[in-house]
């Protein structure tokens, strides 16, 4: 399923407060998707890394008197409100032994903990990694997987992008992964790093500018494994010998226009992140000359980056004259 259509999926079932598992590839994004569907309803959020947790993560029994005896201590986490709204994530669920998922299926089943209610207003959502993939999962128990719907989501580079461009990531690494997809996500659990959506994020987006140039592949490759940094750091080489992007924006109908494709895509990303309102003609007009693929490319890149560039006379004007290319 694709990432846009979960999070629509996803927010219908919170309606009904139905019980969900996300099964995908390591480091695709299945948390934040979790994170960003109770962002969009205004809901609360909790996060739950269940390789971490113990059965007594989930309450101890609290020895007491009387009518007290044997009730149990509650763990700090439950929302113990009655009218707290929100979804409580159990993340790698498929990694945690079986005795917490006999725990989780009573509170999937049963809607409580330990005898005390879970509040109307939670929803439950696991994630886990495939089987296939190799990369810890286990065995769900079957009648807790029986109490859930399972979506399986697909990493795809579309997807991706429109949520990197939302979320600040480089534009150079969204611009080179345009130009290489396939490594958006190359996992192999024989090797001691990989190229996900998450580490191209955190340890290669986060640090671009915080150390040098010199530093940079060994830096990367700890995050997404040698042969994808080495690409990367040749990639960023080409993007740092562009043109001045200031400057081509000036005289956008005489500036060159590369041939390489690697070239292309380094120089899209780096116009469509200096693209606004007061320029945004001048963008389209170096657009223009580009290959339509790319043109469509830089266009689109600078729209999602910033939604009001749509709004303007020069994008209709764009917009209508490709609209062949569009649609």
């Amino acid at each position: 399923m694709r990432a846009e259509v979960m999070i629509q999926t996803l927010k219908e079932l919170w309606a009904k407060r139905r019980t969900v598992c996300i099964e995908g590839a390591p480091g695709g994004g299945k948390t934040s998707i979790v994170q960003q569907v109770a962002e969009d309803l205004g809901i609360a959020y909790l996060h739950r890394h269940m390789p971490t947790m113990l059965v007594e993560d989930f309450g101890i029994p609290d020895m007491g008197t009387g009518a007290d005896a044997f009730k149990y201590k509650l763990p700090d986490w439950f929302p113990s409100d009655p009218d707290f709204e929100g979804i409580i994530c159990f993340d790698d669920r498929n990694q945690c032994g079986s005795d917490i998922q006999k725990v989780m299926a009573n509170m999937c089943q049963q809607r409580e903990l330990h005898g005390s209610a879970i509040p109307k207003g939670v929803m439950f959502i696991s994630t886990g990694n495939r089987q296939s993939d190799r990369a810890g999962a286990t065995k769900v128990l079957s009648h807790l997987r029986d109490r859930e719907t399972v979506l399986e989501l697909d990493t795809l580079i579309d997807d991706w992008t429109k949520w990197a461009l939302d979320n600040s990531v480089s534009p150079e690494v969204v611009s080179f992964l345009r130009f290489r997809p396939n490594l958006l996500h190359d996992f192999d659990a024989q090797r001691e790093n990989n190229p996900t959506p998450r580490s191209w994020v955190e340890g290669v987006s986060d640090i671009i500018g915080i150390v040098s140039p010199e530093a940079e592949y060994e830096c990367f490759k700890g995050a997404v494994g040698e042969g994808a940094a080495a690409e990367f750091v040749g990639f960023m080489k080409i993007a740092r010998s562009l043109p001045n992007i200031d400057n081509l924006l000036m005289s956008p109908e005489k500036g060159d226009v590369p041939e390489d494709p690697a070239t292309l895509y380094a120089i899209s990303g780096a116009i469509a992140n200096k693209a606004t309102n007061a320029n945004f003609d001048r963008v389209i007009t170096y657009a223009n000359r580009m290959p339509p693929e790319f043109g469509v490319l830089t266009v689109s890149y600078a729209t999602r980056k910033d939604e009001s560039l749509a709004s303007s006379q020069a994008f209709t004007k764009w917009a209508v004259a490709n609209q062949d290319v569009l649609f």
